[in-house]
């Protein structure tokens, strides 16, 4: 559905390291960077990119969710996010309420989003 999504995060650096740290389990890369206002550009492997820019205002914390394609990407996610400094928000496991094979994990990042890995494969 989306192209890119942009965000602003309160620290530029602390932002773009975190995410960057988050995802690469799930195999995203730097697409392109610039000065801070214009931010970063992180892609995967379906060409939608995540963008970070640094905010001129506190963000209102946002809900993201990313996919994953095995269940192991979604623990390595969940362990990195940790390893930078996120809180945990849900540990991977199966959530059965959404789908049979529903097996996520959730971590707050430093500006309160709410990051998910979710893998929808059994």
């Amino acid at each position: 559905m989306f192209d890119h999504v942009k965000i602003g995060v309160s620290d530029y650096t602390e932002g773009k390291n975190f995410f960057l740290k988050v995802l690469k389990p799930l195999g995203i890369e730097i697409g392109s960077e610039g000065e801070p206002s214009y931010g970063i550009e992180l892609c995967g492997k379906n060409n939608a990119s995540l963008c970070l820019c640094q905010a001129m205002e506190p963000p209102a914390p946002l809900h993201i969710a990313f996919v994953a394609d095995t269940r192991q990407q979604v623990d390595a996610f969940y362990r990195a996010a940790l390893d930078a400094g996120g809180q945990d928000n849900g540990a991977p496991g199966l959530r059965t309420h959404y789908h049979a094979n529903y097996y996520a994990a959730f971590v707050i990042g430093p500006d309160g989003h709410n990051i998910e890995a979710v893998c929808h494969d059994g």
